[in-house]
């Protein structure tokens, strides 16, 4: 693929010159502004050749930069070398953000394009100042990487389902009457929702249109007395499903038509959108009799705080998703051990057969990350068949992994010591535990934030002085997708929202520590936030760990843990054998005997 982006490059380059057009902008997103892209909608992969879920890139006159984080700057060296595009680097001192960039480099009458279906209404209201500043233009009518882009592929057409009510747990309909009355309570009368996993979740109902998301292309459109439109591929649905939404209130309309029938609404007193989360080809096409009522969609807070039945569905999953995990490792050790050739590639083989064995298992809920040794200090690496290491009986392995069941969502990461360690490893990965032990164990104000709480999990790295460049945890959907928001634990960001954590929403915990071309330490579990009772102060939380896997304390250095620390390990193990016990025998058992067993 790599031979091919300079061809891309000076085909999109001849289309700007024909159109006007001094710059493209070209984001990772496509008309729900999904973070996984279904392949119709990866341009921006498709121009550059870097493959990564996050990533900007600018095609200048002369100049091209694909813009992301620290992350993928490994991957993103790799796959752009030799492209003619340069990796510009997010959140690093002194380089300037894509914008920034710009405003610096365009002239007064150029014009900037970008495509109407990628790109936000709120991100338009952030660069249309900005150009107009420098006396720039921002074209978002036409797509230019799509009229080069002959062979694009098709749109997905896989089936849509329901969600079983005895998983779902509020019906449809129930859902659909709270968000009307949070709409209304909005000054609103029609709600329009492109967010997948909004619609989803609304629907109940489930697909796979997107890799490891099990959701489907469609947007919602919420209207007065009880109705709604469903706006997508009709053959994705069969005529049983078509009729059960029909006795909910909903109509199905086809993906296409959905524009359409914006043009066409007549004076509605009040459209309720949310202007990060739908496309400016979608927010121009309302008709201008419209009135535009703006706010966050009010069914992703109701989607992020999970109901009891959902709890108690992903708390079964847990443990069978931590039995899987456990025979998976074990078979692992079992291979090396053996000496036959064992890869990074084998860990998502094993994984895979084991979670597939799984009841209510549906798929895995993000691409494995194996990385070994050096690999695993690249946080979002990924294994192919072209590129991979061979695992050996020595050194670290960083595991993170995750599921689909219809009962829930998993994202777990652990680190295996494969053989002997060194002690900066087990130091690295000590500090990192004890980095998410002080967040699991804290107790917190009710109406707290994420960005309020995330440096408890780094203040042991802190005082090491060591970080990490990610986030420390992403809310996780239910039977959807793995990141999800609004709510999430990362540093605080000027500007930025302070969503709280309510009781009922999960996250993960994830610190991590990395070391390029040495090692790479995440310990991730997922916990929900729980009561912790009142004081005169008032109400408190707490976060219950929701994840049941050992962590291999071959990899710790005890004498680096306190009292606390040490006490909630084998809390944690204790509780981890009491629920994986029942479901392992011989010598699955007998790992999990080994793996939990007190701290010495």
């Amino acid at each position: 693929m790599k031979t091919q982006i300079p061809s891309r490059l000076a085909a999109l380059r001849a289309a700007m010159q024909s159109h006007g057009v001094a710059a493209v902008l070209v984001p990772s997103a496509d008309p729900h502004l999904s973070e996984y892209l279904p392949e119709h909608w990866q341009a921006r992969s498709w121009l550059s050749g870097f493959t990564g879920s996050a990533g900007t890139l600018v095609v200048g006159r002369e100049h091209a930069g694909l813009w992301t984080d620290s992350r993928y700057f490994s991957q993103a060296e790799q796959q752009l070398a030799g492209s003619g595009i340069a990796l510009m680097k997010l959140r690093v001192q002194q380089a300037p953000e894509h914008l920034q960039w710009l405003r610096e480099h365009l002239r007064a009458k150029d014009v900037l394009a970008v495509a109407g279906d990628g790109i936000a209404l709120s991100t338009k209201r952030l660069i249309e100042p900005m150009l107009l500043g420098i006396g720039a233009s921002l074209r978002t009518d036409i797509d230019l990487p799509a009229s080069i882009w002959t062979d694009r592929p098709a749109l997905p057409r896989a089936p849509v389902y329901a969600h079983a009510a005895a998983y779902a747990g509020i019906s449809r309909r129930e859902k659909l009457a709270r968000l009307r009355e949070a709409v209304a309570r909005l000054g609103a009368t029609h709600h329009l929702i492109s967010s997948l996993d909004d619609v989803a979740w609304l629907s109940n109902l489930r697909g796979s249109d997107v890799p490891c998301n099990p959701v489907f292309l469609a947007h919602l459109l919420l209207e007065p007395e009880g109705r709604a439109r469903l706006f997508v591929d009709p053959a994705k649905l069969d005529a049983r499903l078509i009729d059960a939404l029909g006795d909910d209130g909903i109509t199905v309309v086809d993906y296409a038509q959905l524009a359409p029938q914006l043009r066409r609404l007549s004076a509605v007193e009040g459209l309720l959108l949310d202007p990060g989360r739908v496309v400016v080809a979608l927010a121009e096409a309302i008709a201008p009799t419209v009135r535009l009522v703006e706010a966050a969609n009010p069914s992703s807070a109701f989607k992020a705080v999970k109901s009891a039945v959902e709890l108690d569905h992903i708390r079964e999953v847990m443990r069978r998703d931590g039995a899987a995990l456990v025979r998976a490792f074990r078979r692992l050790e079992e291979r090396l051990s053996a000496g036959g050739p064992v890869t990074e590639l084998t860990v998502d083989v094993l994984l895979h057969e084991e979670r597939s064995a799984q009841p209510g298992w549906v798929g895995e809920s993000f691409e494995t990350i194996a990385g070994y040794q050096a690999n695993g200090a690249l946080p979002h690496y990924r294994a192919t068949a072209e590129s991979h290491s061979t695992l050996k009986a020595e050194g670290l392995l960083l595991i993170d992994s995750g599921g689909q069941y219809l009962g829930g969502t998993t994202d777990v990461t652990r680190v295996l010591a494969l053989g002997a360690t060194t002690p900066e490893q087990r130091r690295d990965s000590t500090l990192v535990l004890k980095g998410l032990i002080a967040l699991s164990s804290t107790r917190f104000p009710a109406g707290a934030s994420g960005p309020q709480l995330d440096s408890i999990a780094r203040a042991p790295l802190w005082a090491a002085g060591v970080d990490y460049g990610h986030g420390t945890g992403h809310g996780v959907g239910y039977f959807l997708n793995v990141h999800e928001g609004p709510q999430s634990i990362r540093p605080p960001v000027a500007g930025g929202p302070l969503v709280a954590l309510e009781r009922g929403m999960i996250s993960s915990i994830e610190p991590g520590l990395y070391k390029p071309g040495r090692h790479g330490i995440r310990h991730e579990n997922l916990a929900v936030v729980v009561d912790a009772g009142r004081s005169e102060f008032g109400e408190f939380n707490a976060f219950e760990t929701l994840t049941l896997c050992p962590f291999d304390r071959r990899t710790l250095d005890p004498a680096l843990l306190n009292e606390q620390e040490r006490a909630w390990i084998d809390a944690y193990h204790a509780r981890v054998h009491g629920a994986l016990a029942p479901l392992l025998a011989g010598a699955d058992l007998e790992w999990l005997d080994r793996h939990c067993a007190p701290l010495a």
